[in-house]
C-alpha cells in the first residue's frame, strides 16, 4: 500500500469517528504517524485531503456494494438482501457508533460545500438506482406488483435505511438498524 493510501486511510478513520470539520490536521498526522512535510508532499491542504477520502469512499462503495452486489449475476432477492447483511455487519463490527459514513459527510458537509455534496450526492445516486434496477428486475419476475414505482421504492429503501442507521447512532442501539431491515426484507418479501 502506498504511503499515500495510508494517509488517507487514517484520515478516513478519524473522519469517520470526528467528522470532517472537528478533525485537524494533528489529529491525521498523529493517525497516520507523519509529519507535516510528508503530508504536503501529497496533500495541499485537508480540503484537498477530505476530497481524497470522499473519493475513497466512492472506489470501496462501488467496488463493494454495486459491482460486488449489485452488478453481479446473482438474483434479485439475493442482491436485496445481500446489501441489507452488508449493512448489518458494517454496524455491528462498528458497535453502532459513528454511523454511516457517506450519511455523515452528507449531514455535515453538503449545506457547506458544494463539490463534497456533489460527490456524495454520486454515491447515493448509484445506490438508489442500482436499487431501482433490481427492484425492477422484481416486477419483471413478477415478485412485486407491477404497480409499484421503483424510483420512488429505492429512494425510499435508502432513506430508511440511512434514517435506521442515524437513529441507531443516536440512541447507541443498534435495533433500530436492525427494525429497519427486517421490515424492509418484510415489504419486499425478502426473507431467506
Amino acid at each position: 500500500m502506498s504511503k499515500k493510501k495510508e494517509i488517507i486511510l487514517a484520515a478516513n478513520g478519524v473522519i469517520y469517528s470526528k467528522g470532517y470539520q472537528s478533525t485537524s490536521i494533528q489529529d491525521i498526522l498523529d493517525a497516520a504517524g507523519i509529519g507535516k512535510g510528508q503530508f504536503y508532499h501529497y496533500f495541499s491542504s485537508k480540503y484537498d485531503l477530505g476530497l481524497a477520502v470522499v473519493e475513497d469512499l466512492i472506489q470501496e462503495w462501488e467496488q463493494k456494494l454495486i459491482l460486488e452486489i449489485f452488478q453481479s449475476q446473482l438474483d434479485p432477492i439475493t442482491k436485496l438482501n445481500k446489501m441489507l447483511d452488508r449493512t448489518l455487519v458494517f454496524h455491528t463490527e462498528r458497535e453502532g457508533k459513528s454511523g454511516c459514513p457517506i450519511g455523515n459527510l452528507a449531514i455535515e458537509m453538503s449545506e457547506h460545500d458544494e463539490t463534497f455534496r456533489l460527490k456524495l450526492q454520486y454515491i447515493f445516486n448509484q445506490w438508489i438506482d442500482s436499487v431501482e434496477r433490481t427492484l425492477k428486475e422484481l416486477i419483471e419476475q413478477e415478485h412485486l406488483s407491477s404497480t409499484i414505482d421503483p424510483k420512488k421504492h429505492a429512494q425510499s429503501i435508502v432513506a430508511t435505511i440511512e434514517g435506521g442507521v442515524l437513529l441507531m447512532k443516536n440512541q447507541k442501539d443498534i435495533s433500530f438498524l436492525t427494525n429497519v431491515l427486517d421490515l424492509i426484507r418484510i415489504q419486499y418479501h425478502l426473507s431467506k
